[in-house]
């Protein structure tokens, strides 16, 4: 099978790295996607173990157009049957930078038209649209001239791991902070630790690679669950192999805020992931306490003016720096910012960036490593 996992910028190479771990062949890099080949069972671990995708879109048309009924013609003319039939419901989504089309909404109306067409043709009737819960979700992707039509076997987004409970201001994606860490380099073998955990994301997911835990153990259902060729007993042992990596974490994490409501929020997503004897958080103010261990990696997402801010936005990104310099010798830190200008004062000399989306927001991932002698570890050539 030929599909594809939809990623976020800045976290294709990450994500081609992870499915080549599951098993994928023929792993391709693209802009926030990767495409890769493997058998049906793949699509089922990617689904449920891969801590950097999205999405995963199954392609079952691919064409070019020179206009608008281009775009019909070729949609009427998949065989529909195959992944459908008049007792199902479906909805269309659509992905559209093209010339023919001014309006993404068009686009999948015009597919969603010729689906219903291709049934009334072949038994005069059509399935019902469903635009909450479809039975089938049909991606539509046309850039340009070029027309990719895809069944999404996620159905709800993967970023929804399905053990958060609460969240506070301007949280994290799961799939964000999954990424930051794979491009951090740390593998669970020193402690790590978030000084401005806030809902607590950055821990939970470093929690779950620290045992082995699948992010898809947590949810109810995958959009493939309701195709016509759901093995059930092949997803079964997908779930039965995952289940049997799980394993006690070989280190402590930590989360802390300043905030009391983001630490009973963040104690409260570690205890549904079941990360309570993994995962430690305390209600602690970054600038006036010691790091909670002697040396690991700290990984945090300060406030930044686009999201919450503070007054003086310079004297506290000056704070932070000074606070890794003094206080966190023997670790390697990592920041996310968004506040490009405001984060040069932390006056401390990246050796690693990298450029990520948090929403719509362009932001900075740099590390610091803070040993006092030559570096020790390194992050991994990832760019």
């Amino acid at each position: 099978m030929k599909l594809l996992a939809k990623t976020l910028f800045g976290l294709e190479e990450v994500l081609a790295a992870e499915l080549r771990e599951l098993g994928a062949g023929g792993v391709t890099v693209l802009n926030r996607a990767v495409a890769f080949e493997g058998p049906r069972s793949l699509l089922y671990t990617v689904n449920y173990r891969s801590r950097l995708a999205l999405s995963v879109l199954m392609p079952v048309a691919s064409f070019s157009i020179t206009g608008q009924k281009d775009l019909y013609n070729g949609a009427v003319s998949v065989d529909w049957d195959h992944y459908l039939d008049t007792g199902m419901t479906y909805a269309v989504t659509a992905v559209v930078n093209s010339r023919h089309f001014t309006h993404t909404g068009y686009a999948a109306l015009v597919v969603k038209d010729a689906i219903a067409d291709f049934f009334r043709r072949l038994t005069r009737e059509r399935p019902s649209v469903d635009q909450k819960s479809p039975d089938l979700l049909v991606n539509v992707h046309i850039s340009n001239d070029k027309v990719t039509i895809s069944l999404d076997s996620s159905g709800t987004p993967l970023y929804k791991r399905g053990y958060r409970r609460g969240q506070s201001e301007a949280p994290l994606s799961e799939v964000l902070a999954a990424g930051m860490i794979a491009l951090s380099g740390w593998k669970a073998e020193t402690p790590l630790t978030d000084g401005m955990c806030g809902s607590g994301t950055i821990v939970a997911e470093a929690g779950l690679i620290a045992c082995n835990i699948a992010p898809g153990r947590f949810r109810r259902s995958f959009g493939f669950m309701k195709w016509k060729d759901y093995d059930a007993a092949l997803f079964r042992s997908v779930k039965f192999e995952a289940e049997k990596k799980e394993r006690k974490s070989p280190v402590r994490i930590y989360g802390s805020d300043i905030s009391p409501d983001a630490c009973s929020t963040a104690a409260e997503n570690i205890r549904e992931a079941g990360l309570a004897g993994t995962v430690e958080i305390a209600e602690r103010d970054f600038f006036n306490n010691p790091p909670p261990a002697a040396e690991g990696v700290l990984i945090i997402n300060p406030p930044y003016g686009q999201r919450i801010g503070t007054s003086d936005m310079g004297e506290f990104y000056g704070s932070i720096g000074s606070v890794l310099k003094h206080h966190y010798t023997g670790y390697t830190a990592w920041i996310l910012s968004g506040d490009q200008a405001n984060l040069k004062a932390v006056a401390l000399k990246p050796f690693r960036k990298f450029n990520l989306l948090n929403g719509d927001i362009e932001c900075r991932f740099l590390g610091y490593e803070l040993y006092g002698g030559s570096r020790k570890k390194n992050a991994p050539d990832v760019r």
